[in-house]
């Protein structure tokens, strides 16, 4: 494709109309893109401009950014293959015991599976995934050689952070050394999961996965199911640590599911305790407990995410990858139903950016950002959310890599 071309007849968000004070509706407005070496160099308004570059019809599809899943593990699932249901265990220690001999059997696919579950999120609008990946003693750094096989499949279609994850725990099953080589590999975070639950040593556990993190220079992320005032201690000393090594705004606790078994006012002491020292949390939105009390999170200045977690695997057999629906999930339970909050929802699957601010002006897009869009059917960002709505094409650097405008 030639590094240079124009995207005409796209439909761009330009301000909210009100009546009597109150948001009713989102306006909008044609425009057209210049698209250069992946990023978006001119946004004209009115007629389509006069060119000999090439140009892609958008026919007034809205563009939207594209969307960004924080949490997956694309190297375990059912996705891909034969279905099969979940076989009920007792608790987590049950659900690591299944591993042992699950692992190794789902091997020899590994890479074909996590294949398809990038093709499903990027078909979804998705070209930013951080996906954890298994590093434990039945599998050893295979799983993490698949994945790294897949993505290498999808260079160029879309970028991908993965987490050294060790899920049978860090200490538990003796994975230091596998997660050092991880690092090596191609892993970018360091993970962990349930200091208290699964490694039953809170203080060695944070302490030996910061220490792998500033040996590798690496940034963290670490499951947290722990409930009540258990996981809420894990966060003390979690940022007690991420203070103490200077990862300040290099730290995500995914789940952090304690956060919606305490009282308002103590969670969102935590959550300004976590915004001033850049921890960020990724969620699910989950249905099956209570879920975390996201907005309160997000006021008070805590970065927070959405991921799916698993798809079709072993832990569940619910799943779609569609942040978008994640986002729309999330609207729901939060009774996000105004034209505002349903755009601004959107922000919590893009990295914080929506075509408007809450005052309504352009916040998206802008020369010079890179040209990561999604194409849907839909009048409005909150349309979309609300509606999940259908994606045309999705566009990554400037090609489009799913779908067709």
């Amino acid at each position: 494709m030639s590094t240079a071309y124009w995207i005409t007849n796209v439909r761009l968000e330009s301000g909210y109309r009100k009546e009597n004070d109150k948001v009713v509706a989102t306006d909008t407005e044609v425009a057209h893109l210049l698209i250069e070496d992946g990023r978006i160099a001119q946004i004209v308004s009115g007629a389509a401009p006069q060119t000999e570059l090439p140009t892609k019809d958008a026919s007034g599809l809205l563009a939207l950014p594209s969307f960004r899943d924080m949490h997956i593990h694309i190297d375990k699932t059912y996705y891909g293959g034969p279905w099969k249901a979940v076989t009920p265990v007792k608790n987590i220690l049950g659900r690591l015991e299944e591993e042992s001999q699950l692992m190794p059997n789902l091997l020899p696919t590994a890479q074909e599976r996590a294949e398809k579950m990038l093709d499903l999120l990027l078909s979804a609008g998705s070209t930013h995934i951080r996906s954890h990946c298994n590093i434990d003693p039945y599998i050893g750094l295979k799983n993490l050689e698949a994945t790294m096989a897949a993505l290498e499949t999808f260079g160029g279609r879309l970028q991908c952070e993965v987490v050294a994850f060790p899920q049978q725990g860090l200490l538990r099953s003796n994975q230091v050394e596998n997660i050092r080589q991880a690092l090596k590999m191609g892993a970018t975070y360091v993970g962990g999961v349930d200091p208290a639950t699964v490694d039953q040593n809170i203080e060695k556990s944070l302490a030996t996965i910061f220490e792998l993190a500033v040996e590798a220079n690496a940034p963290i992320d670490v499951h947290l199911h722990d409930p009540d005032h258990l996981g809420v201690f894990t966060f003390k000393r979690l940022a007690k640590m991420t203070e103490e090594a200077g990862w300040q705004g290099r730290v995500t606790i995914s789940h952090a599911n304690s956060l919606a078994d305490i009282s308002l006012e103590e969670a969102g002491e935590v959550a300004e305790m976590l915004a001033g020292l850049g921890i960020s949390i990724t969620s699910t939105v989950p249905v099956n407990r209570g879920t975390i009390p996201i907005p309160l999170l997000h006021e008070k200045g805590v970065s927070v995410s959405l991921g799916d977690d698993s798809i079709t695997d072993h832990w569940s057999p619910f799943g779609q990858g569609d942040s978008l629906e994640k986002a729309g999930r999330l609207a729901e339970r939060f009774r996000m139903q105004d034209e505002r909050s349903l755009s601004q929802a959107l922000g919590f699957i893009t990295g914080g950016k929506t075509p408007l601010d809450k005052e309504g002006n352009r916040m998206w897009p802008n020369v010079g950002d890179e040209a990561d869009i999604v194409f849907v059917h839909a009048s409005s960002a909150a349309e979309a959310v609300a509606r999940r709505a259908k994606r045309q094409a999705v566009m990554f650097r400037g090609n489009v890599v799913s779908g067709a405008l």
